[in-house]
């Protein structure tokens, strides 16, 4: 075969996660919740097997998380990014081409492994390695194509008996499976398309695999008559080592408490500039646009609504967090109400070149070639990467006065575990 995928998922990761540090946990529920401890985004296999819901509020659980003891945790973002890191590194270092696809998901190409082991081997190597040396639980799916990849790992975690480990690259193997398989099921088709091949009377996986292709493809697009001839084991979608440049990026959150002070709001608007800037310099880009958005509760009825959002462009294309914080709080003057309670509010960034390649128009050349403003532009980068190398092992060590001290906006996070792996003080300690 010209062409092998593996695709490694790692199992409840966030719960595995929480667990991995507390070994009383082990045989107990455990669910984590998103953004200001509000619904359930994670749950462990005993929190599945109670019936737990994803998205259900965790205050309509309350009476099971008593009867059940079911352990909560707050979202612990910055432990679940070093675990997935040390995963993926792990995943690199046994095998030639790797494709992170998610934070817990990462397809690998195996197209020229056979001679070393079987692939079935190769599967369950794969998985003792994470489960060994990284400690989080993983299922693998092997297979001639990404799509059915994807399915080899869906039947590695639905059916027992694999032990985790799906070799799919049998076709009478491919057709048995996608006989079981609803076609809702299959990666790229989800529920709206899946409605839409039911009333066609495709049913399974099996079903949309035997179609035509003209007629998937005149009905539909040629992104499913992509998955079509990928279930019949063409492969159509080649692994990306490299990950495509982002178009935006937008940094949000609800607050903690509502917000009624402008300062309050400008300090919480400062803070998701920053880490806006943080990730356009990690991404080696530099911005033109920025628009800053604010809203109420939709959800509060009993108060007036209200949600507004302005843009702006740059004068130059830049990475330079003073000058997006500068330009993020005149924006914000703009669309400030007073009399409101403020749920959320947010930064998006876009436009973006390449460091180096915007292309400015003849004022801003010669405004820029001026001695000074040479001196200044170096000096600015000295200071944002200064920033970011002192950030990244101790964050919010640096900051701007704009982001406040106290916070009293921030998210409400009431369950947070420790930063296990990122910090010293905080790192586990066995008796």
């Amino acid at each position: 075969m010209s062409n092998i995928f593996a695709l490694v998922d790692c199992n409840n990761f966030y719960a595995s996660c929480e667990k991995l540090f507390r070994p009383d946990l082990r045989h107990r529920p455990v669910v984590v919740l998103s953004n200001n401890d509000g619904c359930v985004i994670a749950r462990s296999k005993e929190a599945k097997a109670l019936g737990i819901k994803m998205g259900v509020p965790v205050f309509k659980i309350q009476q099971e998380i008593r009867t059940h003891k079911i352990k909560v945790f707050s979202s612990n973002f910055a432990l679940y990014a070093d675990m997935s890191a040390r995963v993926m590194n792990t995943l690199e270092s046994m095998v030639p081409s790797v494709e992170i696809y998610s934070i817990d998901e990462a397809f690998l190409d195996l197209s020229n492994t056979q001679a070393i082991m079987p692939l079935q081997q190769y599967g369950e190597n794969i998985k003792q390695a994470i489960g060994q040396w990284i400690g989080i639980p993983v299922c693998v799916g092997i297979a001639p194509s990404k799509t059915l990849a994807k399915l080899a790992n869906y039947a590695a975690k639905k059916f027992p008996a694999t032990q985790g480990v799906v070799d799919l690259t049998s076709p009478q193997r491919q057709r048995r499976l996608m006989e079981l398989v609803p076609v809702e099921e299959i990666w790229g088709i989800g529920r709206r398309l899946g409605k839409r091949l039911n009333a066609m009377g495709v049913r399974t996986a099996l079903d949309l695999a035997d179609s035509p292709e003209k007629l998937i493809r005149k009905q539909f697009s040629v992104v499913v008559e992509r998955t079509v001839r990928e279930l019949n084991g063409e492969s159509c979608i080649a692994l990306e080592e490299i990950p495509a440049a982002k178009k935006q990026i937008v940094c949000s959150r609800s607050f903690g408490q509502r917000v009624t002070t402008f300062n309050q709001m400008r300090e919480a608007v400062c803070e998701h500039t920053v880490r806006a800037g943080e990730k356009l310099r990690k991404e080696r880009q530099q911005a033109k646009v920025l628009t800053v958005f604010i809203r109420t509760s939709p959800f509060s009825t009993d108060r007036p609504q209200y949600s507004n959002a302005a843009s702006s462009e740059l004068v130059n294309a830049t990475d330079n967090t003073r000058d997006l914080i500068a330009l993020a709080v005149k924006l914000l003057k703009q669309i400030w109400r007073d009399d409101y309670h403020y749920a959320k509010c947010g930064v998006m960034l876009s436009d973006f070149y390449a460091s180096g390649i915007y292309q400015p128009d003849i004022f801003d050349v010669l405004n820029t070639h001026s001695a000074g403003n040479r001196g200044d532009a170096a000096r600015s980068n000295k200071l944002m990467n200064l920033m970011d190398q002192v950030n990244r092992k101790n964050k919010g060590g640096l900051f701007f006065a704009g982001q406040g001290i106290k916070k009293q906006w921030a998210i409400k996070r009431e369950h947070l575990s420790p930063a296990y792996t990122t910090r010293w003080g905080e790192l586990p300690k066995v008796r």
